[in-house]
């Protein structure tokens, strides 16, 4: 079962919101696809374990710090006498191996996941420690997109490849387990140590004057959204959303976004661009946040 289900990381919600606001250079944009593309990865890798029938604890995407280093775990799976932690990598295209060494196709040397593995193994055996669990921690790369392949793969590493993921299913599903209340205090523990934010994370400089307004289609995440009715319609993609639900979600992106602004009526008539009409807005806002009065003005948080 999952113990701790994978949000949508802040930071790429707020790369989502960047990238269909302004321009980003081209590392910007590389960084961000990349992300989009490792999160995607991630959430298919989900939805198999969610369908295991094994006793155990699922925690997706923890982020530890131990003795001032910081370490991420894409899927923790907790079972009677191991641990197992997956790192889930979705590249795509032809790679090679050669003396550790982790290639393009084209020759570009890009790190090295099977040492980024061990790391997380080895600083998560540690943390075990220090909070007083002892168990075998075993690890696995799994590479999850269909249209990978790497070449003089070393046999002796623990990689999952693509056409080996239903195995691997079916063998966690095999596992011995029958977990108790230790195993559950172990779960609470981990995630009480979660950190929600990364200090390591890159952060994009953007300021509200520079960002274009609208509302960001919630399917295909394209500024592409126009009014009709009480209905926003995606040009792009076709995709319908009611207006309130439009707009509530345009207000919480604000405030991910600038998290020093106040909401006031104002404001969310200027980002979200496309409602003319202050008292619907007025309404809606009222109705889904708290009402904070100070002086003359109101606010919403």
């Amino acid at each position: 079962m999952f113990y701790k289900p994978r949000p949508v990381p802040i930071d790429l919600i707020k790369m989502r919101s960047l990238h269909a606001r302004m321009n980003l250079t081209p590392t910007e944009r590389k960084y961000y696809l990349n992300r989009e593309k490792g999160f995607e990865g991630e959430v298919i890798f989900d939805k198999l374990t969610e369908k295991l029938e094994s006793d155990c604890l699922i925690l997706n995407d923890l982020l530890f710090e131990l003795n001032n280093t910081e370490f991420q775990i894409d899927t923790t799976i907790i079972f009677q006498n191991t641990i197992s932690l997956f790192d889930v990598k979705n590249y795509e295209g032809d790679y090679y191996m050669t003396s550790d060494r982790f290639y393009t196709k084209s020759d570009e040397e890009i790190s090295n996941p099977l040492l980024q593995l061990e790391r997380s193994q080895s600083l998560l055996r540690q943390l075990l420690k220090s909070i007083g669990f002892q168990m075998p921690v075993e690890a696995s790369l799994v590479f999850i997109n269909p249209k990978f392949t790497l070449y003089q793969a070393p046999l002796d590493k623990p990689i999952i490849f693509p056409t080996q993921v239903n195995r691997l299913m079916k063998k966690l599903n095999g596992v011995p387990s029958k977990l108790n209340g230790k195993h559950t205090m172990l779960a609470e523990k981990l995630v009480s140590l979660h950190k929600t934010k990364s200090r390591n994370a890159k952060l994009l400089a953007y300021e509200y004057g520079q960002i274009e307004k609208g509302f960001i289609c919630a399917k295909c995440h394209s500024l592409s959204v126009s009014v009709d009715g009480k209905i926003g319609v995606c040009k792009n993609c076709g995709a319908e959303e009611e207006i309130e639900s439009a707009v509530i979600r345009s207000v919480n992106e604000l405030k991910i976004l600038f998290p020093d602004m106040k909401i006031t009526t104002n404001l969310v008539q200027d980002w979200c661009k496309v409602i003319k009409s202050k008292k619907t807005l007025r309404r809606i806002l009222k109705g889904n946040f708290k009402t904070i009065k100070s002086g003359k003005f109101l606010y919403f948080e």
